[in-house]
């Protein structure tokens, strides 16, 4: 039982484990105020880059969108969609993880752009992608994103020297170029012209309007409103830009407003109603999430200054928001079992050996994932739940029998050696069917495979070793703890 909580408490904590569901997206961030264009000739290479690996079957890139900016439109912001091959036709080396490897050592080649793989995360809608989420929260009601976007870098290049954490990366860009068009409402109001009428002027020349739908050639066609790429180019022309007045006369933008250059955020996210910046990252090979979040977490605690605080979101709240409870779980699972067995066999002492045998299997579970270097995740953790009841029928098995021949009147010794070797058969029976039946899981492959191996590899290494040690110390249980606790009663009622 202490080897068995003892290496419980040593195997590393997880959430849902990442899954291989056919896909992935790789996001692209190019230095602030880069245009469209450039952006789409490094997406042309890097798109180049995908469709050369074997187990890509198709890309898609989209332009001017950011991911991790919650799919705001930026120039310089882009996403490309990698579709797999069927899990079926990919060969040696083309599993998840070894796509995730090679194409992070090979994006790492292109200096001119900040890439990033991103795994769809477990649960669809919870969450952008795998791995971990964190708010950085700005709490001094200051609104300075220039120092939160400071401590955000701060903390992703300690994360990144980490050796647990493998990627941290955060889109906030608090030195974006931009032009503040500054309108003069007194001007305004004496040449007639509308505040809204200003604004929509801007947004039809630079952004565009939708104007109406035209049928032509038996399709129907889209018509914006939008002025001309010469007339775009640079910030003096939003100055000739005009406006209709109240009299129905064309005003110049310039007669009513003025622009400044200034530097500032692409995209202001909040969180909490509080200014906030986004830190992506995942877990190095050999470490789970939850050893993930507790580095975050300390590098967290000694980067922020006062007035700055962090949250976790997505699937890293879900994570940190279940913390001990399956151990409780696991605990209250035990109880059930153990008042179950005190009713059915009218003893509070004889349910003691089948509840001490229970820690002979979870031995075998957690030798199995300290050895192969399994999280202890959500899918383990029901799979321990299963063991509990798995194992509890192999010692009660032995119980039954012998307090039959208790009742008979043989001694302790003698009932329980002879309730051991009558139940060894059957033991061996049901485990090896039960285990013969979890190999499917453990050679999953496909969706959902992670899942399906790690409640097969709890399963399976728990009974393992619940079957060749369970005939071997609940009888030995059953005579220690009848020689401890021996009353009057047991030559005809047991114990």
């Amino acid at each position: 039982m202490i080897c068995a909580i003892w290496g419980l408490a040593r195997v590393p904590t997880g959430f849902i484990p990442t899954e291989d569901q056919g896909y992935a997206m790789i996001s692209v961030q190019l230095p602030d105020g880069a245009s469209l264009e450039r952006t789409q000739s490094v997406m042309e290479r890097l798109t180049t880059l995908c469709r050369d690996h074997p187990a890509v079957r198709q890309t898609i890139a989209i332009g001017g969108l950011s991911p991790l900016d919650n799919n705001a439109s930026l120039a310089n912001a882009g996403i490309i969609y990698l579709m797999f091959k069927d899990w079926k036709l990919r060969g040696p080396g083309e599993d998840l993880l070894s796509i995730y490897n090679y194409f992070s050592s090979r994006l790492a080649e292109f200096s001119e752009a900040r890439t990033m793989m991103i795994l769809p995360p477990p649960i669809q809608g919870l969450g952008l992608s795998g791995g971990f989420q964190m708010q950085v929260q700005l709490n001094d009601g200051s609104g300075d994103f220039a120092r939160l976007q400071k401590v955000t870098e701060e903390i992703t290049a300690a994360a990144r020297a980490n050796p647990v954490v493998r990627l941290a990366l955060s889109p906030l860009r608090a030195s974006v170029p931009q032009v503040s068009v500054k309108i003069n409402r007194t001007q305004a109001e004496a040449l007639g012209v509308a505040i809204g009428d200003v604004q929509n002027s801007v947004q039809t020349y630079l952004g565009s309007s939708f104007v109406n739908y035209f049928a032509r050639f038996g399709h129907n066609y889209t018509v914006y409103a939008q002025a001309d790429a010469p007339y775009r180019l640079t910030p003096n022309r939003l100055l000739e830009y005009t406006a209709r007045n109240q009299s129905g006369d064309m005003v110049p933008l310039g007669a009513v407003a003025g622009i400044e250059s200034q530097l500032g955020p692409s995209v202001i996210t909040l969180y909490n109603l509080r200014p906030s910046a986004s830190i992506f990252g995942s877990a190095n090979p050999g470490y789970s999430s939850g050893q993930a979040l507790e580095a975050m977490s300390e590098i967290a605690k000694v980067k922020l200054p006062p007035g700055m605080s962090y949250q976790w979101t997505a699937m890293s709240y879900q994570e940190t928001l279940v913390g001990d409870s399956p151990f409780y779980i696991i605990g209250l699972a035990l109880l059930l079992v153990y008042f179950v067995l005190a009713a059915q066999f009218e003893s509070w002492l004889t349910p003691s050996a089948v509840i001490l045998a229970v820690p002979l299997a979870l031995v075998g579970s957690v030798g199995a994932l300290l050895g192969l270097g399994v999280a202890n995740n959500i899918y383990v953790q029901i799979g321990l739940v299963l063991l509990i009841a798995l194992s509890a029928k192999n010692a009660i098995l032995i119980v039954e029998k012998a307090r039959a021949e208790l009742a008979t009147g043989r001694s302790l010794t003698e009932a329980t050696l002879a309730a051991a070797r009558v139940r060894f058969r059957p033991i061996l029976m049901t485990s090896f069917t039960f285990i013969l039946g979890a190999l499917p899981l453990l050679l999953a492959s496909g969706a959902g495979a992670s899942a399906r191996k790690s409640l097969g590899l709890a399963v399976a290494s728990g009974m393992i070793a619940s079957t060749c040690l369970t005939v071997l110390f609940v009888p030995a249980l059953l005579v220690v703890l009848g020689k401890r606790f021996k009353t009057n009663a047991l030559p005809k009622t047991g114990f």
